[in-house]
């Protein structure tokens, strides 16, 4: 494919970012698109227009507040406790539907700036049980989008095989370690780097984290 233009779904988090730096080595142009369907916590946005700000990406950020309309969970309702899956049951964090929307807003964002190359960070690694963090999803909704509107469009999964002491290692590969580490907000409870430790994104980012530098010294 000759088109050479690039749009990363970018929350600020360690994995949008680091997907961020992979797109930015690949691809000549490159925007971010930001959802905001007032999320548990208004850092994620604030982060990743900082984020946006400091590597001169231009950002779009899109209203999606019906997803919050939608689908009340401890994502969209901070009065909702944050709670992993248990015995099959689905995290209190998935959002139904929000890849699938997340993902064809940025490839229609993408016929209107002609970038034919759609990047996003989910993982079937360290997925939490999403259903819409799936290889074969993201197969189907590729295959679903360039039918819809009869184009050819990628969507690249730079991290779906990746665990995340990988995801480190491919952000220090890409000479952005330190910078994922002190400048995304991964933490349920809105704190910025590390994190709080203790919600369930915190703890699987700190081990893949712990197990990477044991490695890498």
């Amino acid at each position: 494919m000759q088109n050479n233009k690039a749009i990363v779904v970018f929350s600020g988090g360690q994995d949008s970012t680091t997907c961020l730096f992979w797109a930015l080595e690949r691809f000549e142009h490159v925007e971010v698109v930001t959802f905001d369907y007032q999320q548990r916590h208004q850092e994620e946005i604030e982060v990743a227009q900082r984020i946006a700000e400091k590597l001169s990406v231009k950002q779009t950020i899109l209203d999606m507040s019906l997803l919050n309309q939608l689908a009340p969970n401890a994502l969209t309702r901070s009065d909702q406790a944050i709670e992993e899956g248990k015995g099959g049951e689905l995290p209190s964090t998935f959002v139904p539907g929000r890849n699938l929307l997340f993902l064809s807003f940025a490839t229609i964002l993408g016929r209107q700036i002609d970038a034919k190359h759609i990047v996003t960070g989910v993982c079937e690694t360290d997925f939490s049980g999403y259903p819409d963090c799936r290889d074969i999803f993201i197969k189907s909704l590729n295959v679903s989008l360039n039918l819809s509107m009869d184009d050819q469009f990628v969507i690249h999964t730079p991290l779906m095989w990746l665990n995340k002491a990988e995801t480190w290692e491919l952000a220090d590969e890409l000479d952005a370690f330190e910078f994922v580490r002190e400048e995304t907000l991964t933490c349920y409870n809105g704190i910025k780097g590390d994190g709080c430790g203790e919600c369930p994104a915190c703890k699987l980012r700190k081990r893949g984290l712990e197990q990477y530098l044991a490695k890498r010294t």
